[in-house]
């Protein structure tokens, strides 16, 4: 654990104070370096030592939050102490931070950001954006927090991502699509190589999907970095209906097969879970059976594929993460209605989402989402018309269109929610109109 910075006087902050304060701090939100982040979190002594004696780094388009929380879910099965640093949140900024299952409580996150304050004004004055004075904090939380495993989630790319500052003992890539092309530009072979930024000399690389840009793999080619593809060096298989019953087989880092059989359906993809198992197997986890299966069972991830009576809300908000959730969005009952409420940013792939989703949505109700950022509704409307889909109302808010929407409801529609994180946030954080029964993790009616 590095050593704590000695406290001295700083004005007592409230956690939403802290966070006021922080998005003062650069003239920028996002402001791709590791130069200015790195400077602090030396002078923090986050770099001195590990953050702690195993840490997995997860970066990818698609699929890092689901890859890790299956893996803190089944290292937690295994008894072992996790800590996880996610963005962005849904409710709580406190979910950025948990450990051992549980948010960062306010006065953890109010001292980190002490911290980090201190070490930024020593000497020279060092300007931080939002996340990256985030992370510094996140991090201090885990490197503190006495863990067998510390799980980072990159935020944007990999190899400039403040996240990166912190040599992984296994680094994952989950999937490469288009996504935040004015960072990363649209080039996969180059997102690609930005993602593998997080790959260690000698250290594991997973590549978690089996169509990512042969860059990835030329990335842990050139450092050294053993290589755990998906369809090479580990599988999964199905063993029954769906997933209901699964196989995994992977390896050891020395080669040596392992196979688990008989495996739950985690309720998010297999791809991501096998990932999961082969990441875990990596960072030295002799795998349980039973704990494995445990922790499949019980993992949870709010905003993906999540079911609240009728509504199913889900973060995606590229293409790739759209015809996902149109594979596996369950059909209506008879007579049911399909509806879709849609808002979006308008720096992502409008187009594209709405495409994907077109197969199983045509009713459709948009809402503005504010800040510069936010995509109009009335936008959003011209571009699903134009690809032949009806929309019947265009609202003010997420909110405004569930209030539109719970008016017009029968008991057997359902209504997928999508398109940013800030819809799907705003969404639960107030009660949803029902309009039908209520259904099981699967989307099924429970009579």
């Amino acid at each position: 654990m590095p050593d704590s910075l000695q406290p001295d006087s700083l004005s007592p902050l409230s956690l939403n104070q802290w966070l006021q304060h922080l998005e003062t701090l650069h003239p920028v939100g996002i402001d791709m370096g590791l130069e200015r982040v790195y400077k602090v979190a030396k002078r923090m002594r986050l770099l001195s030592s590990p953050i702690a004696p195993r840490v997995i780094t997860v970066a990818g388009t698609n699929g890092k939050g689901s890859t890790l929380a299956m893996i803190e879910s089944i290292a937690r099965a295994h008894g072992w102490r996790v800590g996880t640093y996610t963005s962005p949140h849904l409710l709580r900024y406190n979910e950025r931070v948990k450990i051992d299952g549980q948010e960062a409580e306010d006065q953890l996150l109010v001292e980190g950001f002490e911290h980090v304050e201190r070490a930024r004004l020593q000497d020279d004055e060092i300007s931080l954006t939002y996340f990256e004075a985030g992370t510094l904090c996140g991090l201090w939380c885990l490197a503190n927090a006495e863990l067998d495993l510390a799980v980072l989630e990159v935020g944007l790319g990999g190899r400039l991502d403040a996240v990166n500052i912190i040599d992984a003992d296994v680094a994952i890539v989950t999937t490469i699509a288009q996504d935040h092309a004015n960072f990363l530009g649209t080039d996969l072979a180059q997102i690609g190589r930005e993602k593998a930024g997080i790959f260690r000399a000698g250290k594991p690389a997973v590549l978690g999907s089996q169509a990512l840009p042969v860059s990835v793999s030329e990335c842990a080619q050139s450092l050294a970095a053993p290589k755990f593809a998906l369809g090479q060096q580990f599988i999964h298989q199905t063993m029954g209906e769906e997933y209901s019953n699964w196989r995994w087989q992977g390896q050891q880092a020395d080669g040596t097969s392992i196979v688990v059989d008989e495996l739950p359906d985690p309720g998010l993809p297999i791809d991501n879970a096998a990932t999961a198992l082969q990441a875990l197997v990596l960072a030295g986890m002799a795998l349980v059976p039973a704990n494995v299966k445990v922790g499949l069972a019980t993992v949870q991830l709010a905003g993906r594929l999540q079911w609240i009576g009728p509504w199913c809300l889900d973060v995606g908000h590229n293409p790739h993460a759209a015809e996902y959730v149109a594979r596996h969005l369950p059909s209506p009952p008879e007579g049911g209605q399909q509806w879709g409420l849609i808002g979006m940013l308008n720096d992502k792939d409008i187009d594209g989402v709405i495409q994907a989703l077109s197969a199983r949505i045509s009713d459709w109700v948009c809402v503005s989402l504010t800040g510069e950022r936010g995509c109009l509704a009335s936008e959003l409307s011209q571009r699903i018309i134009a690809q032949g889909g009806r929309v019947h109302f265009c609202a003010e808010s997420p909110h405004a269109g569930a209030d539109w929407l719970a008016k017009v409801l029968t008991p057997n529609d359902r209504v997928l929610a999508t398109g940013s994180f800030f819809t799907v946030a705003a969404l639960l954080a107030r009660p949803l109109p029902t309009g039908a029964a209520s259904l099981d993790g699967d989307g099924n009616e429970i009579r």
